[in-house]
């Protein structure tokens, strides 16, 4: 009996040890039955382009935690021929692009190009070239869906050279947060007489006809389905929709079940890096939960796939504009830190994929921190800690929670304290990822500590001589992390790329620095 008792216990902790171990093993998870049919990653080029090293270690490091599926935004990246203009400077090599898909291939891993042809089209409506399909010649985020003819044969042409280089059978239009559904005339009067949810569908189905001419299956995303549901039944069949949902109510967008009992297939999409998250903000436990809850989600709405996004800007962009708003430049008005510093939240992903339970976020990281950086089970306890504390954006030197900005940067250099008080064993790279985001954090809050004083109504000419000592304290800060921040994602990012990102990241804190200095130079 007493033998019987042991090795009971023994198959219990052994089953235990396998779950709690299996998401740092170097082997590919084992399907189950349980497993979404499509598990899938998706990778934003928008503003942060990896380079063709980088995205081949990615995949390498997905496939090991069971992704079978990468969904890859080139955007302005891909290599366009007909279409060259679209192209920006860092673009790959048709070659790369191939070679990447190749690799990806002989791991298994399926590539689906996402190529946006309603909201989100900024990069292609800058042209004068594609002007003519704009919604907007101010706004110019979208394609006008009265504009389908002309969109058709630049669609058509784009589709089929990104196609030609995806042996995927699937294809993603983007679709998603079309926000002037609507606004011009044309939009404007059809809407009026046939309802929102007919302008948006009749220009999708467009769109999904000539994906399926191609051989493919489109893939868009629900959030505008679900808020003009009502010309849903009109959509192609095999046409599969993404319930994207980055820890918010599930009826946020609208009715899940209401796609469902019309037999729309389905993918569900939660989120390791989105808003509000920058270079000086990741919401951790954010993240954490939407694994956790999310993902069991979708398995009990019985969705085919779930696809992890992972945002590298907000896609909204700012514009320089010449005479009859001719864009001269845009730049993005959000980074958010490149996804070299997001390992822990691909190997949760990895864990609520091949566990039917919800993720257990505390012993997880407590876990990772263990296995990863060979911490002890107090340092361990501490890394969590460190982890979930909150972090918000800061406006008129308060954060979301009427925090002051100056309880938060006390707060900060307590907490950036902890961390490297921490002594990793391995993985030490990755460790310092997490170091430089904090101290990144600290930075910021410094600036809007000094920031909230400028702008408060005590601010007088005198004063400048202490902020701009403080200010170049903080000057030499930036530029130690500026360095740090170059050297650690170096071959991972373009150079040039770093750079900018540094740049536009330190840009506001220059211009008070400049402003003050001047100031000071007048007592």
């Amino acid at each position: 009996m007493i033998t019987k008792n042991i090795l009971k216990l023994i198959l219990i902790f052994g089953s235990f040890f396998f779950l709690s171990s299996s998401l740092f093993s170097s082997n590919k998870i084992t399907n189950n039955s349980e497993d979404f049919a499509v598990k899938a990653f998706h990778v934003d080029l928008r503003t942060e382009v990896m380079t063709l090293t980088a995205l081949k270690d990615l995949a390498k490091q997905l496939s090991e935690i069971g992704v079978n599926t990468m969904v890859m935004e080139w955007e302005g990246t891909y290599p366009y021929d007909k279409h060259a203009t679209l192209s920006n400077k860092y673009a790959y090599l048709r070659e790369d692009i191939q070679s990447f898909v190749s690799y990806c291939s002989s791991l298994g891993i399926d590539v689906i190009p996402l190529q946006n042809c309603f909201g989100h089209v900024e990069y292609i409506l800058r042209h004068d070239r594609y002007s003519a399909i704009r919604e907007d010649n101010k706004e110019i985020s979208q394609v006008c869906p009265m504009k389908e003819e002309e969109a058709k044969a630049i669609f058509t042409e784009i589709f089929t050279e990104m196609a030609a280089l995806h042996p995927s059978k699937y294809f993603h239009i983007g679709g998603d947060e079309t926000y002037l559904l609507g606004s011009c005339p044309l939009c404007s009067a059809k809407a009026e007489a046939e309802g929102k949810s007919k302008l948006f569908v009749d220009y999708v189905k467009v769109m999904c006809d000539i994906v399926t001419s191609l051989g493919k299956t489109p893939v868009l995303w629900a959030d505008i389905l679900l808020k003009y549901p009502e010309s849903a039944d009109q959509l192609p069949k095999d046409a599969i929709f993404i319930d994207w949902n980055y820890g918010w109510k599930r009826d946020r967008f609208g009715d899940t079940e209401r796609l469902i009992d019309l037999g729309i297939p389905m993918w569900g999409a939660p989120a390791i890096r989105s808003h509000p998250d920058n270079i000086y903000i990741t919401q951790w436990e954010k993240h954490f939960d939407n694994i956790s809850t999310f993902i069991p989600d979708c398995r009990k709405a019985g969705y085919n796939g779930i696809i992890m996004t992972s945002w590298s800007t907000s896609g909204t962009y700012g514009f320089s504009y010449d005479t009859n708003w001719e864009v001269i430049s845009m730049f993005p008005i959000r980074y958010v830190y490149p996804l070299s510093g997001f390992n822990i939240l691909i190997a949760a992903y990895g864990e609520a994929l091949n566990n039917p339970s919800p993720l257990d976020t505390h012993s997880f990281i407590v876990g990772y921190a263990q296995k990863q950086f060979g911490l002890s089970e107090t340092e361990s306890e501490e890394f969590y800690q460190i982890m979930i504390t909150p972090q918000n954006a800061v406006r008129r030197g308060k954060d979301t929670e009427k925090k002051s900005v100056l309880t938060l940067k006390n707060e900060m250099t307590e907490l950036k304290n902890k961390l490297r008080a921490l002594q990793p064993k391995s993985h030490h790279k990755e460790f310092e990822h997490f170091v430089l985001m904090l101290d990144l954090r600290h930075q910021y809050l410094t600036f809007k500590e000094i920031e909230a004083r400028y702008q408060s109504n005590d601010f007088e000419r005198s004063k400048a001589i202490t902020l701009v000592k403080e200010l170049e304290d903080l000057r030499i800060t930036a530029l130690i992390n500026d360095r740090r921040f170059i050297d650690l994602n170096k071959n991972y990012l373009h150079d040039e790329e770093l750079v900018e990102i540094n740049r536009v990241r330190n840009e506001k804190f220059y211009n008070l620095y400049n402003t003050i200095e001047n100031i000071s130079k007048q007592q």
